[in-house]
């Protein structure tokens, strides 16, 4: 009952990426910061068409937005958006945009969480807007098997120190899995079970996605 009533205090977390397939790396991430950081619901945002990513190397948005439900559907305290795709591909989706969005929805009382990789995070000065979006909401930057976050100090200075405070580091078992070893070992033909849920694994076959 109290564990309940932690999680009703307005703390959302936000997880956006391609999802291009959703794996297990994804679900940890997400169930590890909700129960860190006491989590109302983690929120999966599919990107629609993400700056830094060329829109024809992705699979179609509908694909990527079927798989992070069906990888995410069977807990109550995750739930997937379509704040992106909706709007795709009529303009350029930037973080910054999406997490304002979000905020409006929830109301300015609610706490937000931004969940991203060690990678990303390393990347965060080269975001639209950064400093505004580190002001909007709180980064929980999860450890990644070959990233060292020690760099962020050098990254945010002394005159960017406030900033810094509202990045977390989140450590989690290192599951080195990654959306692009998965893509490749479908299109080798090799078996991806226990890279990324059962019923991702079906809608990959089914659908013939990652193949030559």
């Amino acid at each position: 009952m109290k564990r309940e009533k932690e999680q009703r205090n307005g703390n959302i977390g936000i997880m956006g990426g391609t999802f291009d397939p959703i794996h297990l790396g994804h679900l940890l991430a997400a169930e590890e910061a909700r129960e860190q950081y006491y989590l109302e619901r983690v929120i999966f945002v599919p990107s629609g068409n993400p700056p830094h990513k060329e829109e024809e190397c992705l699979s179609h948005w509908e694909h990527r937005y079927m798989m992070t439900v069906i990888a995410t559907i069977t807990n109550r305290y995750f739930s997937v958006s379509r704040i992106e795709l909706d709007s795709a591909p009529y303009h350029v989706n930037y973080t910054l945009d999406t997490v304002s969005k979000i905020k409006n929805i929830f109301g300015e009382d609610c706490r937000l969480f931004f969940i991203t990789g060690a990678d990303a995070i390393l990347d965060l000065t080269t975001w639209k807007g950064y400093e505004d979006l580190l002001k909007m909401c709180e980064f929980i930057a999860v450890t990644r098997p070959g990233y060292s976050l020690t760099r962020l100090k050098k990254i945010f200075d002394s005159e960017h120190s406030e900033l810094l405070s509202r990045i977390m580091i989140l450590t989690i078992p290192g599951l080195a899995i990654s959306s692009t070893e998965i893509r490749e070992r479908v299109k080798q033909g090799k078996t991806i079970k226990y890279l990324t849920t059962s019923g991702v694994e079906q809608y990959i076959l089914k659908n013939n996605l990652y193949g030559e």
